[in-house]
């Protein structure tokens, strides 16, 4: 049996870090706006910015262990940047969430489902070249 290309199991791990982290985001919001925690009831958009941070710790998480782990990248390194990307993927999200939630008739998990899909490709390449880009001392 051949052995996988580098690139191929790196983008299989990808996706399925992201699908967990992803899930968790979604799951967290819907918990949250449905009032399944503690009774609380909060707003899709507050319940997004709880979403991302505990969805973030998945995401390191995995994309360290799984996908970029051959990269050589330091977590003192990688964990700065991959926050970076993550944040900023964050307020696109949070911006285009809010514009879907305002300006459509969409409901808040079909809007939430779209942008966390449509934000996957550019933390993928972002990561992959800069976040987890192992750079020799």
């Amino acid at each position: 049996m051949p052995r996988m290309n580098p690139n191929h199991r790196r983008l299989i791990a990808f996706v399925a870090v992201g699908t967990a982290a992803a899930a968790v985001h979604f799951g967290v919001v819907v918990a949250l706006v449905s009032g399944l925690i503690s009774g609380l009831e909060l707003h899709p958009l507050q319940a997004n910015v709880v979403g991302w941070l505990v969805a973030f710790v998945v995401s390191y998480g995995g994309h360290r262990r799984l996908t970029f782990r051959a990269s050589g990248a330091s977590t003192r390194q990688s964990l700065p940047r991959f926050f970076a990307i993550s944040a900023g993927g964050f307020v696109a999200n949070e911006s285009a969430y809010a514009l879907l939630l305002s300006h459509t008739g969409m409901p808040y998990r079909a809007a939430l489902g779209v942008v966390l899909v449509g934000l996957a490709v550019i933390t993928y390449l972002a990561s992959r070249h800069w976040a987890f880009r192992h750079r020799p001392a």
